[in-house]
């Protein structure tokens, strides 16, 4: 099997295993609560974005790594980790929770497709072995960054339902 094939098979076996066990076990979970919390839990996972910055460390990745694709990689996972980390931080200032809650959903979305447009560009696929150590990162690490800015960018746009005392008031 070619080296592109290969990493586009696992690339998209990456996707359809994230979106598994997203439908099974995080997705109920996240609709069952609140937006806020379903939020915290996404900028939690998106706060390591940090690591993204392996891209550029010399010795991990090939020096044959495009700079053009490494270097914007690595600052825009940094970039929407930062983001994510202040929508942690200022949870109980709500106006600039939800500032960067979007910031960092627009900025980590931009990135990532920015990255699959650079990859292409590059003919990544073909030569994946010039990711070195951060191999896993797209197949394993992505898809589920991906799949979490579109739950995301969903509760985003949906409005919060009423409280449950408030519905079971109603109800009775």
């Amino acid at each position: 099997m070619s080296t592109e094939l290969l990493f586009q098979t696992q690339l998209v076996l990456g996707y359809v295993a994230w979106l598994l066990c997203f439908t099974a076990y995080v997705w109920p979970w996240l609709k069952s609560t609140s937006r806020i919390a379903a939020h915290r839990a996404i900028a939690t996972l998106h706060g390591f974005r940090f690591f993204g910055l392996v891209f550029i460390l010399p010795g991990i990745v090939s020096p044959d790594l495009p700079a053009g694709f490494a270097t914007f990689a690595a600052y825009g996972d940094f970039a929407t980790g930062v983001l994510a980390l202040l929508a942690l931080l200022t949870v109980m200032v709500r106006p600039l929770f939800w500032l960067f809650t979007v910031a960092f959903n627009l900025v980590g979305v931009i990135d990532l497709v920015v990255d699959y447009y650079h990859a292409i560009q590059v003919d990544l696929p073909a030569h994946a072995e010039r990711l070195g150590a951060t191999y896993a990162i797209p197949i394993i690490y992505v898809p589920l960054l991906m799949i979490t800015h579109i739950a995301a960018f969903y509760f985003l746009a949906r409005p919060e339902p009423e409280a449950a005392p408030a519905i079971a008031a109603s109800a009775g």
